[in-house]
């Protein structure tokens, strides 16, 4: 199985090309931003449960993430792999993923990145909260989201380096230019 990992700051374009990524390779696309709003619209156990942590500002816990996590890779059938949008985030679930991967004989294929400078990523994400009427994404909240993502990251980013599994691309031009430079890498990785 091929199980992708894609890195990128809030609005680099991680959920619509992790989209257009399982569709072309046939990857089951595991977000947890997803998981989280589905379980919690549909008022399982489980979201009320992470509803309450997330209304209290706190994170999710590593080992409720993983236990959401792997309900929702079990409920996936004939797919090539796994593509996980979103997740991990620190290098506990990194080291987490690795081991819910291993119980069925399987690892991390590919850590990719979408590099978008800063500048871009406050622009883009000041348009989306005017085009989608957000009032919370003012640029103090979204420079501070961009803080939390590379304090959590960087550490990620060397332990997979040390791996042999990180490479990155360009995560500026259009959807499909983007899309094409993403195919090119992840081919590589298939051959």
């Amino acid at each position: 199985m091929f199980n992708l990992i894609l890195f990128g700051p809030p609005g680099s374009g991680k959920g619509t090309q992790s989209v257009k990524i399982a569709e072309k390779f046939n990857l089951a696309h595991i977000s947890t931003g997803d998981i989280f709003r589905s379980e919690i619209k549909n008022e399982t156990k489980l979201g009320v449960k992470v509803k309450s942590i997330i209304e209290q500002g706190e994170l999710v816990p590593d080992e409720l993430l993983v236990e959401i996590l792997e309900n929702a890779m079990q409920k996936y059938t004939g797919k090539a792999g796994f593509i996980f949008d979103g997740f991990p985030r620190t290098i506990q679930q990194a080291k987490d993923l690795g081991v819910m991967l291993n119980k069925t004989g399987e690892e991390v294929s590919l850590v990719l990145a979408l590099a978008v400078n800063q500048e871009e990523i406050i622009q883009r994400l000041l348009l989306r909260a005017q085009e989608q009427g957000r009032k919370d994404d003012t640029e103090e909240v979204i420079r501070n989201r961009m803080d939390v993502y590379h304090k959590q990251t960087s550490p990620l980013i060397k332990f997979y380096e040390d791996k042999k599994k990180y490479t990155s691309v360009a995560g500026i031009g259009s959807i499909d230019e983007i899309f094409d430079n993403i195919c090119k890498v992840v081919g590589k990785h298939l051959d």
